[in-house]
């Protein structure tokens, strides 16, 4: 898997970093509240699992699932979201926990499904923000980091179901998903 890597973007360390600084963020701004945060699958499940750990609150956890890319490395600007909510969302600060954001699509989709449900509040918070691939106006509320337009892997993200287990997130060489 090493071997497909162009280059390191965000090291374990600066990862490590600056989840503890979003979970701080979070602690102080929801001060005494229960949050419900919902993560998105499934791109999430490293960046919620360590977020989650540096938010001093009564968190709740949940997951569905949402995807515009299915096996491609290109969206398909179609969203999916394969698990509609199954849980209460009503009069609860939430806050929408997502690898990356990028196009828009699909944090746009899931703030209009929730909004719908009267959260007391509604948050969003990407590890990545992809700001040159916005093809509709959407900022998220927390960001990790500020990504450059390349297809990256690791910490959760995958192509075609791989390299998720990376512990940094990183390039990945154009020739592993153009063949």
């Amino acid at each position: 898997m090493k071997n497909d890597i162009k280059e390191i973007l965000f090291t374990e360390e600066a990862i490590k970093r600056r989840v503890k600084e979003l979970g701080a963020m979070i602690t102080k701004e929801f001060e005494g509240e229960k949050l419900l945060l919902i993560g998105v699958l499934k791109g999430c499940f490293v960046f919620l699992a360590d977020l989650s750990r540096q938010i001093d609150l009564d968190c709740e956890i949940r997951f569905l699932t949402a995807s515009s890319y299915g096996f491609s490395s290109v969206t398909s600007s179609k969203v999916k979201i394969d698990k509609d909510v199954g849980f209460d969302v009503k009069d609860k600060h939430v806050i929408i926990v997502e690898d990356i954001l990028d196009t828009g699509l699909t944090l746009t989709a899931l703030h209009a499904m929730l909004v719908g449900q009267k959260p007391a509040s509604l948050k969003t918070c990407a590890l990545l923000d992809k700001q040159e691939r916005r093809e509709v106006p959407f900022e998220a509320d927390y960001t990790g980091f500020i990504c450059p337009n390349e297809f990256v892997v690791g910490y959760g993200l995958d192509y075609a179901e791989k390299y998720r287990s990376l512990p940094y997130v990183a390039v990945l060489k154009p020739e592993i998903y153009t063949t």
